[in-house]
Formats: structure tokens, sequence, C-alpha cells
């Protein structure tokens, strides 16, 4: 099983400066190496607290040379927010610098505000994605490549600056069934989340997946799934609280981001509000790997045996959330849950 942790850089209010939240995210993608996570996640946001990451691209760059041995990856690049002919030219130098460690992985985007100031309309948002992916995939795989479609024109051209990794880094793919079914159909991977529901939540998305795949005539296994998850560990309930909190404020925002419309007064930062599909710190506890050590591995482990993911990209850069106090369940993980869940699934298979 591999092991990934996911960084989203969220600002939960200006007690929190924007390079202490740049810097903490840096560090924990260091410290998730030393615990030897096999990949740190970068997440792609703009004009709000809820990522403060514009590029994960440089994300990569920078935490390439701070690193040496961890997979660093885009969590997504939202493609209908890019031009791709320069976007080949960023993921080629991110793998040069990184040296073949870049996975990248690619979305269309779903924040209306985020469209607007870039002046490109929403619900374009799946046709364009799809056609600049197109144009990734050439521009990966052939020396010099054209591309004539619905939103780009491209005369015969070939990238200077190209991936370490032939043919093209491991491409993963954000999306719902339809971006399940291409990545079954190219030989891709995908994300997968359950937020912040249970059991019948990854039982219903196994079958989604066993469905989509059979649709493509494909094996299930051929493609990774990266499993995001809200997972903390510890015996210590003001923690976990606290980690919870700020869950569920990531969640908030995440829904109102779907329906902003408008600058907010103050600047980027927007308040949460509570919503109808909050769910209370009982019922969080009850559905995700979240309490003593020995619960999250038997937890982990009951889901792993449903989902059957490749990758658990575990949250562990939430609101404002203690930096410390983080990096050392960082440290835990590696110390005590990873190597815990490895070894019962090694036994499993014997």
């Amino acid at each position: 099983m591999e092991f990934a942790t996911f960084i989203l850089a969220a600002q939960r209010g200006y007690h929190q400066s924007s390079d202490s939240v740049i810097r903490n995210s840096i560090q924990q993608a260091i410290v998730s190496e030393q615990a030897g996570f096999g990949t740190a996640w970068f997440a792609e946001h703009h004009f709000n607290n809820y990522s403060l990451i514009p590029s994960p691209l440089m994300m990569v760059a920078h935490c390439a040379g701070v690193t040496n041995t961890i997979r660093l990856g885009t969590a997504v690049c939202v493609l209908p927010l890019y031009q791709p002919q320069r976007l080949l030219s960023e993921i080629g130098f991110a793998d040069i610098v990184a040296n073949g460690r870049l996975e990248l992985g690619v979305g269309s985007g779903y924040q209306q505000f985020e469209f607007e100031r870039f002046g490109v309309h929403i619900d374009e948002a799946p046709a364009v994605f799809s056609e600049y992916l197109d144009i990734l995939l050439k521009g990966l795989n052939q020396k010099v490549f054209e591309h004539d479609g619905q939103y780009e024109t491209i005369p015969p051209t070939a990238i200077s600056v190209r991936t370490v990794q032939k043919p093209t880094p491991p491409i993963w793919i954000a999306g719902g069934p339809a971006r399940m079914e291409r990545a079954y159909r190219e030989g891709h991977n995908f994300f997968v989340t359950a937020f912040h529901d249970g059991l019948e939540a990854l039982s219903a998305l196994r079958g989604t997946i066993e469905k989509t795949a059979a649709c493509e005539g494909r094996n299930v296994t051929d493609a990774k799934i990266s499993l995001l998850r809200c997972c903390y560990a510890s015996d210590d309930q003001a923690e976990i609280n606290s980690y919870l909190d700020n869950a569920r404020f990531q969640r908030r925002l995440s829904e109102a981001l779907h329906q902003r419309r408008q600058q907010s007064h103050d600047g980027y930062l927007l308040q949460e509000t509570p919503t109808q599909q909050d769910l209370s710190f009982e019922t969080m506890r009850k559905n995700l790997p979240i309490g003593s050590v020995n619960r999250v591995i038997d937890r982990l482990l009951e889901e792993m045996d449903i989902l059957k993911p490749d990758q658990i990209a575990i949250q562990t850069q939430l609101g404002d959330f203690d930096q410390k106090t983080m990096l050392r369940q960082i440290e835990l993980w590696g110390d005590r849950i990873i190597p815990a869940i490895n070894k019962s699934l090694g036994h499993a298979q014997v």
C-alpha cells in the first residue's frame, strides 16, 4: 500500500500569514519524506483562503530542491485555467528539477469565481479539460505535435523542455464517472474521495469503479486509485476535536466555493458558515479513521478491504491546525501506522 500526504495550504484567518502557510506546507512535505510517505500532493486554487497554492508545479519545483526521494504531485492542475502549450514546458521543467519524481494530476475545476477571473466559462470546463488533456498527451508523447480543436489551434510545435520520465510522468485524473472512464480507456490513474462519509459511501464508490472498468472493457486494477481521506491518530480528545473542527471548516469552504459569485468585503478571506451538510464530531469520528492508533489502523484496513485503493492520501494541512502537532502526527504515521498496516496486508496476502 502506498501512502501520501495531501497538502492544501489553507488559511483559516488573518492570524495566519500567507508566508507561514506556504512555509508550513513545504515543511510538511519534507517531514513526509523523512517519515517514509511515498508522495506529497499539492492543490491549486485562486483568490480565496481555501488553498494558497496558485501553482502546484511551482511547489513541486521548490520541494524538489529540499527533498530527495519522495514523489511530488499536482492535485490538481486545473487545466481550463492554463494555456496547454506553456503548461507542457512547465511540466517538463518540474520533472527535470525533481529528477523524474513528478506525479501529474489534472482536473477541470469547479469554482465559477475562479473561472470568471480567468475569463473562462465554467460551463465549458469539461470540454476544455478534455481537449487540453488531448494536447498535453500529444505534446508529451510526440517530438513534434499539432492540434486543431474547438478551443485551440496549434501549428506544428516542439517542446524543448521535456520530461525525464518517458513517455510521460504518471497521469492522475480527478472528477466523476466520465473522468474515471477516460482514465481506464487511456491507462491513467484517478483520485477519489468519500469526503467525511463512512463505509457505505466507500462501498458505493467501489461499485462505481467496478462498473466503470467493466463498461470500458478493463480490469479494475488497470488504473491506480488514490483515496483522499481525513485521518488522525491520537488519544488526546482535544487534539482530535481540533483536527475535526478544521476538517469541517475545510468542507464548509469547499461547499461555499461551489456557490461563490462575489468578492468578499475584506479581500480574499471567506468566512465559514454552518450548512445542512455539516456532520457532528461524533459522526465524523464514527465515519473516519480517527481515534487511537489501533482504531486508525483497524479502520483503514477495513476501508481498504472495501475500496481496494492503491494509495491512501491523508489530509495533513487543515485550516489553522497546530503545525508542530501535525508534524508529530506525520512522524507517528511513519513510525507506527504505515508499518503496521503494511505488515497486516502482507500477512493477509500469505
